[in-house]
C-alpha cells in the first residue's frame, strides 16, 4: 500500500494487482528482486500476463540465472506475448535519475516496440541477443564483481580500523587511488555514517552470488572469490542483518574482529 501510494503521487495510475495495472498496456515493466517474484507478477494468480492482448511486451528486470529467463520468455510466447529478458545496474540513485544501465536480450520484434520506453528509464542500454538469458548471463559477471568488491571495500575499511588509522582519511586518499571501485566509494559512505539503511540489501547479494557460484557449478568452472564473498554475505545474513544495507558486511567483519565502527554503541 505505501509503495503505491508513493506512485500514485509520481502521477503513476495505482492498481491493486498486476493483472489490473497491465490491461490495455503495450509494454510491462517488471522491477522485483528475483525469478519467483517475477513469475508470481507476470504468470500467477492476477498476474500480468493475462490482462494483455498479443503481441505485448514484458519486460522483466530481475536479476535471475539464465535458464529462469529463457523459461518465461517461452511462457510468454505461448500467451502470443513477447519477452524482454532487461536486468538493471546502477543503484538506487541512478534509477531515481534515469541513469540506468540495462543488459537486455529478446527478439528483435520486442525491441522494435520497447525501445522507447527502455531509452527512457536507463541511460545505456544493451541489446545482446535475440534470445532471453543473455542479458541474465550479463548481469549475473556483473554480480560476481559487485558482490566481491562490496566485500572487498568492507573488508578493507575494517583492516584499516584494526590498523588504527582514521577510516574517512583512508577513504579520502583510496577514492584517489588505484585501489579505488565503484562499490569502495559507494558503500563506505554507508559505513563512515554508521548508516545501514538498505539500499541494496545483504540477502540480494547471497541470491546473486548463490546464482554465480550454481552456475559455476553447472559448468565446472571455480569460483573461488565469488565462493568466499558469497559466505561474508551469508554471515551476514546469518547474523540478522540480511534485509540491512549490503555495507554491513563491514558490521560483521567489525564483530568479528571485536572492533567498533561508527553508528555501534562503543561510539555513539
Amino acid at each position: 500500500a505505501q509503495a503505491r501510494a508513493a506512485f500514485a503521487n509520481l502521477c503513476g495510475r495505482a492498481e491493486d494487482t498486476p493483472l489490473a495495472a497491465a490491461k490495455h498496456a503495450d509494454v510491462v515493466i517488471s522491477v522485483v528482486v528475483n525469478a519467483a517474484q517475477t513469475e508470481a507478477v507476470l504468470f500467477g494468480s492476477g498476474g500480468a500476463a493475462a490482462g494483455l492482448a498479443p503481441g505485448a511486451v514484458l519486460l522483466s528486470c530481475a536479476t535471475m540465472a539464465p535458464d529462469a529467463a529463457r523459461d518465461f520468455e517461452a511462457r510468454a510466447q505461448a500467451l502470443g506475448l513477447l519477452y524482454i529478458d532487461a536486468p538493471i545496474s546502477g543503484g538506487a540513485l541512478r534509477a531515481a535519475a534515469g541513469e540506468m544501465t540495462i543488459m537486455a536480450s529478446g527478439a528483435p520484434a520486442a525491441f522494435d516496440k520497447a525501445r522507447p520506453v527502455l531509452s527512457s528509464i536507463a541511460a545505456k542500454v544493451y541489446e545482446l541477443g535475440d534470445v532471453a538469458g543473455t542479458g541474465a548471463a550479463f548481469k549475473i559477471v556483473n554480480q560476481l564483481l559487485a558482490g566481491v568488491h562490496i566485500a572487498a571495500a568492507c573488508e578493507a575499511i575494517t583492516f584499516a580500523r584494526a590498523m588504527g588509522l582514521d577510516i574517512a582519511r583512508v577513504y579520502e586518499v583510496i577514492t584517489a587511488s588505484a585501489g579505488n571501485s565503484w562499490m569502495f566509494e559507494n558503500r563506505v559512505p554507508h559505513i563512515l555514517d554508521g548508516d545501514y539503511a538498505p539500499r541494496s540489501a545483504v540477502d540480494i547479494f547471497t541470491k546473486d552470488l548463490g546464482i554465480v557460484t550454481d552456475i559455476g557449478r553447472g559448468l565446472k568452472f571455480p569460483t573461488p572469490v565469488a565462493s568466499m564473498a558469497l559466505q561474508m554475505f551469508v554471515m551476514t545474513a546469518a547474523a540478522g542483518m540480511g534485509r540491512d544495507d549490503d555495507a554491513s558486511v563491514a558490521r560483521m567483519i567489525a564483530n568479528l574482529a571485536g572492533l567498533d565502527l561508527p553508528g555501534s554503541p562503543e561510539t555513539v
